[in-house]
């Protein structure tokens, strides 16, 4: 569990360091002191204007009250306008990417008097606040300004933050801000593991500058392979340290089998309409990356996105598993993402009403239990309720403990896709071709050609398939491993009783507050079925299900009649886990990697990727309401060559080829 930083404010109102008897900017200028130490000296002004690639990557070993971010994201905004008006908007970069690290978070009330401090910052400030996670371990997500401002803020020690990230050979970072409380403070965090570590990630030419010009630090940041001198530091210090690291020294987070190469993204072609594909597409319009979208249907969401009312809320386990991990980040990424579009003015029907998981028989009890034993969740995330609290949320009487997502709620599905489309649209126009069945793809000499409707598309430099439970109906993707899973939800009519529910309840389904005088009951779990047929005896079993667990409940004994029913294929895999990145030749890997059959992890084959372009995204479950905004941002993202928002454990849980290394280890292919 992350603990938040013991903090007072001296007499000149500057925040100060219980833990580390150390203060967190200057009493005289803190402002002046970031940009001279940390800006100026990493020269980054310059380094905007002639920056080979879109964007640029800082990262920091010390987050405290953001104020470097803060500092940087100003500066970065100066030279976007000072592109503008002289239609340089094609040139230099385009994107800032900010990296930070901190073991031990402000709580926003803190940082928020802390930034007080800076009227100048004061509308990036609000922002930041307005943003600010809360207490989980890892890497969160933030984006300002439509993505043009990313922050990525690690919540943990930096070492092992930098140690579980996703990188390539290349690197990722472009300068470094080596910050934090002075080493005499902080001995453990300016250690030679982490200088190493740096190193790891940095680009070459990444450049460095910290405050300190320690000894120790020096020879540590030669020896790690940074070239470094002294200069002058700011006001009255003497001295501080810069340096530049000459060459990527090509270390890489992952071993070949689980590379997350990059990719073109001249033109990308999205076979798909419902949340994944419209979570690509935002993620790509970000980017100002060119997108067209091919759809089956007469109109986005309606596959496994139809439904009226869907519950967002994280599956957490009572471990540290990359499956927790994946799903408690996605989860306050969504919900992140799901305000920006309020904020944009763009809308659709939601409530964040909280969700209550009840523990309706011993198995879910046990295991709410041991959630509440192992304390590995922040309570603003999860926490458990008595049947007593749980009925007081839930504003009816149930009579189950349980565990309760006081962020979760629910939305409209069909309304946040055309949304989310919205939005990307609004950022990089695209086409949208629906009622259009894509039934070939075909790798051309110049990109990736599409047949349907007896028409040619194309050239696609990429193609990414969000096609659910239909992703494996092409050539190259049959031996793509689904499960289907069909499920039908019943719509019923809300009673005066059933009215007053006020959250989310889930038990072996789910059941959701009256919303336009109906409730959402269900759902059915039917395996290996593709079948979208809608049957009264699936709305019995919705209601008997529901009369099951809350017979002694008014509100669930006096709802009205079914109405109507919706019935969907859920796309899953064995693992419960979704699929994102270059699809994986089963050949290509039993030819390169067969050592893995004799139990070696080296002497391996380069591989062909003869499929080079064609991308998965899809096996979401019933759960891509949560789990498809930050994917889709981390598979974008390693196409483009960016920072990643995965950690490596989890980028290898979610990678396509995790079936063909799994076989091959087992030596059953």
């Amino acid at each position: 569990m992350i603990k938040n930083a013991h903090i007072h404010f001296n007499d000149l109102g500057t925040p100060f360091a219980d833990d580390f008897g150390d203060i967190y900017f200057s009493n005289d200028d803190g402002l002046a002191e970031s940009h001279y130490v940390f800006y100026e000296q990493n020269n980054i002004d310059t380094r905007l204007q002639t920056h080979d690639q879109p964007h640029f990557v800082i990262a920091e070993t010390g987050f405290g009250t953001g104020l470097n971010f803060l500092n940087t994201w100003q500066h970065f905004n100066d030279h976007i306008a000072r592109q503008q008006p002289q239609n340089q908007l094609d040139k230099g970069v385009k994107r800032l990417h900010f990296i930070s690290f901190e073991k031990y978070p402000l709580k926003v009330n803190d940082l928020s008097k802390a930034l007080q401090a800076w009227p100048t910052l004061q509308k990036l400030s609000e922002k930041l606040v307005n943003n600010y996670p809360i207490n989980l371990q890892g890497c969160h997500r933030l984006e300002f300004d439509n993505g043009r401002v990313v922050l990525d803020l690690n919540f943990g020690d930096a070492l092992t933050s930098i140690n579980a990230m996703s990188y390539p050979q290349t690197g990722i970072v472009d300068a470094w801000y080596l910050d934090g409380f002075a080493p005499s403070k902080n001995p453990e965090m300016w250690q030679q593991s982490l200088f190493n570590s740096m190193a790891d990630i940095s680009k070459a030419k990444a450049t460095l500058a910290t405050f300190t010009a320690a000894g120790f630090v020096r020879r540590g940041l030669i020896e790690a392979g940074f070239d470094t001198i002294k200069t002058k530091g700011f006001g009255k210090k003497r001295d501080m340290l810069i340096g530049q690291i000459p060459h990527a020294n090509k270390a890489q987070s992952a071993p070949p089998y689980f590379n997350q190469d990059d990719s073109k993204l001249n033109n990308v072609a999205i076979i798909g309409g419902g949340i994944a594909s419209s979570c690509i597409l935002y993620s790509l319009a970000k980017r100002g990356i060119n997108a067209e979208l091919f759809c089956k249907d007469p109109q986005p969401a309606m596959g496994a996105s139809h439904n009226v009312q869907g519950a967002v809320y994280p599956h957490l386990q009572a471990k540290d598993s990359p499956h927790s991990e994946l799903f408690a980040h996605s989860f306050l990424y969504a919900k992140r993402v799901y305000q920006q579009l309020l904020n944009d003015g763009f809308s659709f029907d939601h409530q964040w009403c909280g969700v209550l998981q009840h523990a309706v028989k011993k198995p879910l009890a046990d295991k709410h239990k041991n959630l509440a034993q192992k304390q590995l969740w922040p309570k603003q995330l999860m926490q458990n309720v008595t049947a007593e609290q749980g009925d007081e949320i839930a504003g009816v009487q149930t009579g189950y403990p349980g565990v309760y997502f006081e962020q979760g709620g629910w939305v409209n599905p069909p309304q946040l896709v055309n949304a989310m489309l919205g939005a990307a649209n609004k950022l990089m126009p695209h086409n949208s071709h629906f009622n259009c069945n894509i039934i070939n793809i075909e790798k051309t000499a110049n990109g990736w050609g599409l047949t349907g409707n007896d028409q040619q598309f194309g050239p696609f430099s990429d193609v990414i398939i969000c096609a659910g439970e239909h992703s494996d109906v092409f050539e190259q993707t049959k031996p793509l491993p689904i499960v289907g899973v069909r499920g039908q939800v019943s719509h019923v009519q809300a009673s005066p009783e059933s009215r007053k529910l006020k959250t989310v309840l889930c038990h072996k389904g789910y059941f959701t507050p009256a919303y336009l005088d109906h409730h959402c009951m269900g759902a059915t779990f039917d395996k290996n079925s593709k079948s979208r047929h809608v049957s009264d005896e699936d709305n019995h079993t919705n209601r008997t299900q529901l009369i099951n667990f809350y017979d002694h409940s008014d509100f669930a004994t006096t709802l009205g009649k079914v109405s109507s029913a919706k019935a969907a294929v859920r796309c899953t895999f064995i693992d419960h886990l979704p699929m994102a990145g270059q699809w994986c030749e089963q050949s290509d890997y039993t030819n390169a990697f067969a050592n893995l059959r004799l139990g070696k992890r080296y002497q391996y084959l380069p591989l062909n990727h003869p499929q080079q372009g064609l991308h998965i995204f899809t096996g979401f479950g019933a759960r891509a309401l949560c789990s498809a905004p930050l994917c889709a941002e981390h598979l974008i993202s390693c196409l483009a060559n960016e920072p990643r928002p995965l950690s490596e454990r989890v980028s290898q849980a979610i990678h396509p080829a995790r079936f063909i290394v799994r076989d091959l280890i087992r030596n059953k292919i």
